[in-house]
């Protein structure tokens, strides 16, 4: 039986699923993942499959497909499809991806139109509305996709998970393209805010700082446990109460830029 973060709502009987082919070459493996993002993500995506790490990983996948295993979410780089580095004002880093049947849809905590908001995301609507006052949507229509479209980029650090099995894919790999997005973020961005929620995010702090100091970014940096119910209301660094939208509001508008969070 899945767990909390899988009770989404079926939607029809197909179920929409990550497919990776089996025997390319090195060049086939990376123009399989380049056809998925914008061109100014390219060079790090490329270079990234470029590496054994990147081959192992897509290796892996491959056998997940092979071997029929559900994987999710169908579209593992869709956030690279939606936003260019420059773009970026606000990072939301999260862990891996819902493991429930329809919920992933590639961007970190969201779920699309008519799929029911998982935990995690119920606490992040509620701190939304007691920060801010942004209404909660009904709960099949809690998609942060009008977020993406002004700039929040909603990142996992692992990008892939197996049906019913939190963090399978951990340490496959992903994290080492993690890493060069997100330096790629702060190379091209004016000024952006990175919200770190739950310690396994919060591993990225010293890292985004350095790079923040390497390219002169301006950067604000919010730490607070993570929006899931086991440890949103828990002390001394609780999500719910934490404030963060509206700190990053009023550090964007600082920095010169319009922001709101509404949805």
């Amino acid at each position: 039986m899945l767990g909390a973060e899988a009770q989404g709502e079926l939607l029809g009987d197909t179920l929409p699923r990550l497919v990776v082919p089996t025997g390319l070459s090195r060049a086939q493996v990376q123009k399989f993942w380049l056809d998925a993002v914008k061109p100014a993500w390219s060079d790090e995506v490329a270079a990234f499959f470029a590496t054994d790490l990147g081959q192992q990983l897509h290796a892996k996948l491959a056998n997940e497909s092979k071997l029929l295993h559900p994987v999710f979410p169908p579209q593992p780089l869709r956030l690279l499809s939606l936003l260019e580095p420059q773009s970026v004002r606000v990072v939301i880093l999260g862990q891996d991806p819902y493991h429930g049947a329809h919920q992933a849809e590639g961007l970190a905590f969201s779920v699309g139109i008519g799929v029911r908001a998982p935990p995690s995301l119920k606490n992040i609507l509620e701190e939304l509305h007691r920060d801010v006052g942004v209404p909660v949507p009904r709960p099949d229509r809690s998609s942060l996709m009008p977020w993406v479209k002004r700039g929040v980029f909603l990142l996992n650090t692992c990008l892939t998970v197996r049906q019913g099995l939190p963090a399978s894919h951990a340490h496959w790999g992903w994290e080492g393209l993690t890493e060069r997005l997100l330096e790629s973020v702060l190379k091209a961005s004016n000024a952006c805010v990175f919200m770190l929620w739950g310690a396994h995010a919060q591993r990225y702090a010293p890292s985004i700082q350095a790079w923040a100091k390497a390219y002169r970014t301006p950067i604000l940096v919010l730490e607070s446990n993570h929006p899931s119910p086991l440890s949103a209301r828990r002390a001394p660094a609780p999500f719910i109460g934490c404030g963060h939208f509206s700190s990053a509001q009023a550090w964007l508008t600082a920095q010169g830029l319009q922001w709101d969070w509404s949805l």
